[in-house]
Order: C-alpha cells, then structure tokens, then sequence
C-alpha cells in the first residue's frame, strides 16, 4: 500500500514538474512573441497623421522629360492637339518629403524646350488650317520652372519606408513659376528690304514687342517672361529596392500666358515699328522660304487663288507696304492668334528617387 502511495505521488511529482517545464516554456514563447507583435505594430501602426510622425523621410530624385506645346501654333483649335514631331527633351530635379501615409510635398525644378511652327503643323490642303500655313510663323521657348507639388498615392502606407507599396498609382498638383523666353530665326531682309543683322539667329521676341506693345498706337501690354502655372498630373511609382523608386508621369501645365509663343492678338500697321526686326517677324506670311526647313513655300497652289494681297500707305511712317490682306495690316479681322485661350504644354516624366531613410526606431522593451 505504502509502495503504491509513493509510486502515486512520484508519478503526480513528474507531471507537476512536466506541466510547470511546459507552462514556463510556453509563457517564455508568448512573450518573445508578443515583443515582435508589438515592433511590428509600432511601426505598422494605423493612426493618425501624427502618429506617422516618426516614420517621415526626404527622397531626392532626377529624370527625364519630353515636352509638348498646344497654343495658337497646335495643329488644330482642338483641346491638347498637339505635334508630336515637336516633342522636345527636358530634365528635372526633385526633393521629397513623406508627410502623411498617402501625402509626399514635392519641389521641383524642371528644365526643357516647346517648339512649334505653321509651316510643318498647318496643312495647307485644310481650309481650317490654311490659315495658319499662311501666318508662317515659328518660335522656339526654353522653359524653366521651379514648383511646389502635393502627390497623393491611391495605396497608403502607414508603416515605414521600407514596407511601401511595390506599385503605387498617384495623383498631383500644385503652383509654380516660370521663366521662359520664346525666340524665332530671323529672316534676311523685312518687308522694305532692308538688311536684318540677325539674320539666321534666334532673336528673343518679347523685347521686339510683334503685336504692338510698345506702340502708342495700340492698346497692348508687354507680357512679362515670367509667369505662374500649375502643375496637374497622374503617373506610378515602382519600388526597386528599399531606398529606390522607378516612376513615370503624365502632367501638364495650366498657364495664365498666351504669350509662350508669343502670338496672342492682332496683326498690326507695320509701319509702327523703327526696328526691322521686329518689322520682319511680327509679319512672315510674305517669306518665301521657310526659315527653319529651308524649304519653298506654297504659294502657287494655296496663298494666291485663295487669298488676295492688299496694298497700304501706313500713316505711322509714310511707307507702303504689300501684305496678304488680313496679314500684316493692322485692319480690324486681321487676326494674329486667339486671345480667348491661354498657352499650355505637356510634360511626360520618367524619374528615379532615392529614399534618405525615416526616423522611425524599433521598440525598446525592459
């Protein structure tokens, strides 16, 4: 009886001590455990923007850009009508700051070059585009523009840096400012005949003032070279590794200017301008030669049986001049370019980022 007791209290000893092993080891697993829950919840946490506060970061980040114009040189009236044979590169530089699970604050500096001319755009077939072909004008205008953006990702991020999203589509937009200076290749000669300097150079249009700003004679302000836009867009980013982002972008600028080719109003009297120059590029319909190409025009098939010249003394400077009537001429319907809609261009981006790194800490635990 007594060896059936001790053996009884044996075995109860054995398994009190199995259990006590087994409960210990499972308390010492819960709680390593339960410290990786806890890091991952800290840095994973799905709070408020100030509770992301540890997890900010600056990126820096460069690319590649093509540029597109639409304004009064486009191929046609209609909205974002654009010719792609005039696409022109640029590059940019960028500085980012993660602020919120969905939020970055972009600054920008983007550089690049729109281009357009009525000789290669306009058909002359086209009774709608004839017009154009006529004007014959051309310009080129280096664009350079430092901006404030807001991207919004469609994917949010409440953890780290290192735990984004592999592909993140987003939006963005913001303000701000450009300098830009469009220029032309000037002829030989201006419609008197006299010699042009300049010849073959690009000449800066804004100071020549081509649709009569600085005359008295008519009512038109200089447009300033340098002006607001807004940046509006969509694009992608892809990660390619922990600090390193691929993304491209389609945006394009809303601009308060009609001058980015520096064609907006009215043809005016020639004879209000002392300058040849400005003379000769305020008026190119009368050009034989197409500047940039070096090609002829048509006049033979497209100018003359549909539009008649038009002889006139200018009251300005005594001189007669012959101009394509409607061109040149300053009479009223003589127009130069649509006032009524402003300048914009296209920007489409491929960049790459890198990713400083957060502030954020594992958790410390006692």
């Amino acid at each position: 009886m007594n060896i059936q007791i001790f053996s009884m209290l044996r075995s109860t000893v054995f398994l009190l001590a199995l259990l006590t092993c087994l409960t210990l080891s499972h308390l010492a697993y819960s709680q390593k455990n339960a410290k990786k829950r806890n890091s991952l919840r800290i840095s994973n946490y799905r709070g408020s923007i100030k509770s992301f506060a540890n997890k900010r970061y600056f990126a820096f980040g460069g690319g590649i850009n093509a540029l597109n114009y639409f304004g009064d040189l486009a191929p046609s009236s209609k909205w974002a009508s654009t010719d792609i044979k005039f696409t022109r590169p640029g590059i940019s530089l960028f500085l980012d700051y993660k602020y919120a699970p969905r939020v970055t604050f972009r600054m920008a500096l983007e550089m690049g070059t729109i281009t357009g001319d009525d000789f290669v755009s306009a058909d002359p077939a086209d009774e709608l585009a004839k017009y154009r072909y006529i004007r014959n004008i051309q310009f080129r205008n280096r664009v350079y523009e430092l901006s404030l953006q807001a991207k919004i990702d469609l994917l949010t991020n409440r953890g780290t840096y290192i735990s984004r999203p592999v592909f993140n589509p987003y939006i963005f937009g913001g303000i701000g400012v450009f300098y830009h200076n469009p220029k032309a290749l000037a002829p030989d000669t201006d419609q008197l005949g006299n010699s042009i300097p300049e010849a073959g150079s690009w000449v800066a249009l804004q100071p020549l003032g081509t649709e009569g700003q600085y005359s008295d004679a008519y009512d038109v302000k200089p447009y300033s070279r340098v002006q607001i836009s807004v940046p509006v867009g969509l694009g992608f980013s892809y990660k390619l590794g922990n600090n390193l982002d691929f993304s491209f972008e389609i945006g394009y600028r809303i601009l308060f200017t009609d001058y980015i080719d520096d064609v907006s109003q009215d043809f005016v009297d020639l004879g209000i301008f002392d300058n040849p120059l400005a003379r000769a590029l305020s008026d190119r319909s009368q050009e034989i030669i197409a500047i940039k190409s070096g090609e002829q025009r048509d006049f033979e098939n497209v100018i003359l049986p549909n539009t008649s010249e038009y002889t006139y003394t200018s009251p300005y400077d005594g001189n007669t001049y012959t101009v394509f009537a409607g061109y040149g001429d300053g009479r009223n319907g003589s127009i130069r370019g649509n006032s009524g809609d402003n300048d914009l261009y296209f920007v489409t981006s491929l960049k790459i980022t890198y990713i400083f790194g957060g502030t954020f800490q594992n958790a410390k635990f006692r």
